[in-house]
């Protein structure tokens, strides 16, 4: 399996595998628009032999007063069912951490199950005084700082791009 930077020739293949990954289109109509509005992006795919198994995306989000944090949010990722549970997903989080470091991101958000994001280093955001601008449970919104002592003194209000809020 080659995790890899998307291609323009993977859009029709990750709209797909997000689609059907979901109960509606609605994720896969968000990377389109994401892919569209939304820089930088750190987008990558998981594929074998031509076909693609997985994606994730990760696009910037604002914390509340720090506009001075370059931060991203992971989401979506998608893993085609029948290629679930083979490490794909763990893949491609950890390959798309290393990318947002690349760059220079202070750290990254995610909106997810705890079990699976904690072996990534991920914690509860609360304990950094970052709170998600939806109303979700304490556990399920988490940050992970990727330069050490990033996130101190940076309480505030995280918001996702524009094209979230079409979900």
């Amino acid at each position: 399996m080659l995790v890899r930077a998307e291609k323009e020739s993977d859009r029709e293949a990750v709209f797909t595998l997000h689609a059907s990954a979901f109960e509606t289109s609605a994720e896969a109509r968000l990377v389109d628009a994401l892919r569209e509005q939304a820089q930088p992006i750190v987008s990558l795919v998981a594929e074998d032999k031509g076909i693609v198994h997985g994606h994730i995306m990760f696009s910037p989000v604002s914390l509340s007063g720090n506009t001075d944090s370059k931060m991203m949010g992971l989401a979506p990722m998608a893993v085609a069912l029948e290629s679930q549970r083979k490490g794909i997903g763990s893949a491609l989080v950890r390959a798309g951490l290393d990318e947002c470091r690349q760059p220079g991101i202070a750290a990254v958000v995610v909106l997810g199950y705890p079990d699976y994001y904690v072996r990534f280093g991920f914690v509860s955001s609360r304990r950094f005084g970052i709170e998600s601008e939806y109303d979700v449970p304490e556990d399920v919104f988490m940050a992970l700082e990727l330069r050490p002592g990033s996130l101190t003194g940076k309480a505030g209000t995280i918001a996702y791009h524009g094209a979230f809020s079409d979900l």
